[in-house]
């Protein structure tokens, strides 16, 4: 079945004006969604979400209090969550391929909620703004499409995107919450920001630089995030933008270069620069196994025993 709004059946619209129309409690819902202050979530108990990754985990697991991702612009985020087990799912979504990754969304979420008997998926969407290029409506509208098509029923709850998301600042547009935690215990999706991004942060950029398609990144079921095995090229051009000034990184690799969080650049050089170092993945990924990484004493993540199995 499709998706529901108020336990109805939403009617598709196509365009994200004509959908808040129809459905205007969402404006409402949003406003009080970006009035709530952002939690900076420190990295003990964090699962953090880059860019085309997603993450999947039940209440059960300990490893696990919050699952987030940030810096988004006109990407947006989508936390799926089944209300019966308590299984969620948080993706970060940019549009480069919408309705191959609903599915797994979706199935991250149900596979992890087979033994539940009473309960339903619960959508939140959250990101984008009205940026002049309406690369954030098109990816509302793509993902409110992609869930509508699901065969499961799937409730939208929490929509704040695009034009629900945008606050004019200065004369720009931007948007007014970039990142969002969803915590796996009590089910609350709630705005954020994550001064820790790890592991292994530089290497799961450059596997989203270099092109790699949607990535489920934990095994909830031992604890684990697993990284790769990744593929790209060798490909040194890419050092020309390392010579380049901020604003020109900004013009050409940014979809919404005015409103990026400070750290923008520094993370494109720095995963530039990974790349450079590593122009074949293949030495990070030893027999073509992927890289492990398990909860420290500390809380934050580290390289898993050599000893553990696949």
């Amino acid at each position: 079945m499709p998706l529901f709004a108020n336990d109805h059946r939403i009617e598709r619209p196509y365009t994200t004006t004509e959908f808040f129309g129809k459905y205007p409690h969402f404006k409402k819902s949003a406003r009080s969604f970006r009035e709530r202050a952002a939690r900076t979530v420190g990295p003990q108990g964090l699962l953090y979400v880059q860019q085309r990754e997603l993450a999947a985990t039940t209440p059960a697991d300990d490893a696990v209090t919050v699952i987030g991702s940030d810096d988004a612009t006109t990407c947006h985020l989508v936390a799926l969550r089944h209300t019966g087990s308590g299984a969620a799912c948080l993706a970060h979504c940019d549009g480069s391929g919408t309705a191959r990754e609903v599915p797994l969304v979706v199935g991250a979420v149900t596979s992890l909620s087979s033994h539940a008997h009473d309960g339903r998926l619960e959508l939140h969407l959250v990101g984008g703004f009205d940026d002049d290029m309406r690369t954030s409506h098109n990816l509302s509208f793509q993902l409110l499409a992609a869930f509508d098509r699901q065969t499961e029923d799937i409730h939208l709850v929490t929509c704040c995107i695009s034009e629900l998301n945008d606050v004019v600042s200065g004369g720009t547009h931007r948007p007014v919450v970039y990142g969002i935690g969803v915590d796996v215990k009590s089910g609350d999706v709630f705005p954020a920001s994550f001064p820790s991004r790890g592991p292994a942060e530089e290497l799961r950029s450059a596997r989203t630089f270099a092109g790699g398609q949607m990535a489920n990144i934990y095994d909830a079921g031992r604890g684990l995030v697993r990284i790769g095995p990744c593929q790209w090229s060798p490909n040194p051009d890419i050092g020309f933008w390392l010579t380049q000034d901020d604003d020109t990184i900004l013009k050409h690799l940014s979809t919404s270069p005015l409103v990026e969080p400070p750290h923008f650049v520094q993370h494109i050089k720095s995963t530039i620069r990974f790349l450079l170092e590593h122009p074949s993945p293949d030495s990070l990924f030893p027999g073509e196994e992927p890289q492990l990484y398990c909860r420290s004493a500390q809380g934050g993540w580290e390289r898993a025993p050599g000893g553990v199995q696949q």
